[in-house]
């Protein structure tokens, strides 16, 4: 072989080794760096989802969506790092719940408590309409900043529940059930045509817990007396300089205008949104330790956990939350389990599942902390009580320890429109199931039994878990929903808190020195959209992508009224059906 060629042949190589190396440094780098001097900014004027399901479907919709942990950790990782000088947060009408609204307020505080500078700005809180919950959150900020045109509808609170009972009736349709007991109000939707006493009573006491939480963290970040809080609120809403004049905000100003003071005090920094910060700076609590969290979210049902297009909405699995408890305890690494609960309840069988896992957990050595989102209520309660300590934030909806049941006797509606049955059956309760017969003597007392079984198992293992009196518990059970700060009061809950303060206790509960860095993982590992469709049978990797991006907008035209249909009833699947330690939907104007 000639020299001419031997030297052309190490051309190539070294160009494909140089190629080689800049495709590497490209992908290595391809996040990109965090600037030496940063202000992180932040889109707060929008929901956070808890945590996706590993399916097809989730990984598609849900793609874009940030978590509230991701939000977190982003502002957590920020306080902890010397680049980052300060933050910047469009902040209006958020759908928060109040727990989520709390969660990032510690967070925000937690920044501020670096010396960080934070500044909140809103177009409005509530245009024509309330904003107490994301003004609420603004003042965790230590500057407010309204557009001139915006407006502050701190107006307070109101709680409302839709009857459909008359709208039953003109149908032809009567729900036929019961439930333990007088709170356990999510079958007075069907069968009442306002608030009951206790109903009144339980949505009250969570109405005020939570303005009261209101009230504490606006006048303490404002320095507002609080006698004076009830006669601002009243007044409201506060129109443009109203909200100056009431120091209710630091200024009116547009967005360009706020990025120009924010600048101002941190001259040549540069600006990275959160998202893009957390994936350059990555999380924090990567090394150390390792402290297992496994999410619950979610209606709770037997199989796996899952996501529905349709309905926009995420079920707890009981096998995919056992089994990932499972798996946690099984690695020799996993020191402790953090256990996120957001659940409005559901399968009492499911629920139980999970439930036995937790205490397996702890029988094998693994201290549980369970963090309670916004709703961590009947079966989402259930599947909490056996851990070693319980944080909620005080606006957490929780206990709502009852059970109830039932089915829809249709036979009106069936006449009215000139539809008739028939049936043949083997068996004396074979038509105890069905919507065409009403109980019998006989199955009536049967449903009543099974009402008495659940009720006694739910109340014994609250009182085992919580190591509370018998009688306390059947006190304050019920059915009753409490927010987390009176649930602490009454021993339901240990700590006020959120992810941080659960992952102290976690630590604590391991043996795990407070000052140590520890390391959290996700169980199950999340899967890739790529193995999510893979291994789910079925699956059908033909679609393009432009037919799945018009069916996404499609169905987030349907979700909404998909989810109110089936809130009274009318779409449930029939799975849905065992959602006896399910709690109603709440209608908050915040």
């Amino acid at each position: 072989m000639s020299k001419a060629i031997v030297r052309f042949l190490a051309i190539l190589g070294a160009l494909w080794l140089i190629g080689l190396v800049i495709m590497v440094v490209a992908i290595i780098g391809s996040k990109g760096t965090v600037p030496s001097k940063t202000i992180i900014e932040a889109n707060l004027e929008q929901s956070f989802l808890e945590n996706a399901p590993d399916t097809p479907a989730a990984k598609f919709m849900l793609k874009e969506r940030f978590t509230l942990r991701d939000v977190v950790d982003a502002i957590d990782r920020g306080a902890n790092d010397d680049r980052v000088v300060g933050m910047v947060a469009k902040i209006g009408a958020a759908p928060m719940g109040t727990a989520q609204v709390q969660e990032i307020r510690e967070a925000v505080e937690r920044f501020r408590a670096h010396k960080k500078f934070a500044v909140a700005y809103a177009e409005t809180f509530g245009e024509f309409g309330p904003g107490n919950g994301s003004y609420y959150l603004a003042t965790a900020f230590d500057q407010i900043y309204l557009q001139p045109s915006g407006d502050i509808g701190l107006t307070g609170i109101i709680m409302e529940s839709p009857f459909i009972k008359g709208t039953l009736s003109k149908l032809g349709v009567t729900f036929r059930g019961d439930h333990r007991y007088e709170y356990k109000n999510a079958m007075n939707t069907f069968t009442e045509t306002k608030y009951t006493a206790p109903h009144k009573e339980a949505m009250s006491a969570i109405m005020n817990s939570w303005f009261n939480q209101m009230k504490d963290g606006i006048c303490q970040a404002r320095q507002i007396a609080p006698d004076k809080f009830q006669a601002l609120v009243d007044a409201g809403p506060y129109l443009g300089q109203e909200a100056v004049t009431a120091k209710l905000v630091d200024g009116v100003a547009y967005r360009d205008e706020v990025y120009g003071k924010v600048k101002s005090r941190a001259e040549g920094a540069e600006l990275l949104y959160l998202e893009k910060y957390l994936d350059r700076a990555g999380r924090p609590h990567e090394h150390g330790k390792t402290v297992a969290l496994v999410f619950g979210v979610g209606g709770v049902t037997r199989g796996k956990s899952d996501y529905d297009p349709v309905q926009g909405s995420q079920n707890m699995g009981s096998d995919t939350v056992a089994s990932a408890i499972r798996a946690a305890v099984a690695d020799k690494d996993v020191k402790a389990i953090l256990f996120r609960v957001d659940s409005p309840g559901g399968s009492y069988v499911a629920s139980d599942t999970i439930w036995r896992e937790v205490v397996n957990a702890r029988k094998a050595g693994k201290p549980v902390i369970v963090s309670m989102g916004d709703l961590a209520g009947s079966g989402g309660y259930f599947v909490a009580m056996a851990a070693d300590k319980i944080v909620a934030q005080p606006g957490t909806i929780t206990a709502s320890i009852g059970v109830l049941g039932g089915k829809m006797l249709t036979s009106g509606l069936w006449d009215k429109v000139g539809l008739s049955w028939d049936e043949v059956h083997q068996g004396a309760s074979a038509t105890m199931f069905t919507g065409t017969h009403d109980y019998t003597p006989a199955e009536w007392a049967r449903f009543q039994a099974w009402l008495d079984r659940v009720y006694v198992d739910f109340t014994g293992k609250v009182a085992e878990g919580r190591r509370l009196p018998k009688e306390k518990v059947l006190e304050i059970a019920k059915g009753r929903i409490w927010s987390g700060q009176d649930a602490k009061n009454l021993g339901l809950v240990d700590e006020l808190g959120g992810y941080d303060t659960a992952l102290k206790l976690a630590k604590k509960a391991a043996g795990i020195p407070e000052s140590d860095e520890v390391k959290v993982v996700v169980y199950p590992r999340p899967k890739t959209l790529f193995e999510a469709l893979v291994q789910r049978r079925g699956a059908d990797n033909s679609d393009k992508e432009a037919v799945a991006q018009t069916l996404a907008r499609i169905l987030q035209d349907v979700q909404p009224v998909a989810r109110e249909l089936n809130a009274v009833g009318i779409t449930r699947k029939e799975e849905d059906q065992d959602d006896v330690l399910k709690m109603p939907e709440i209608e908050v104007g915040r």
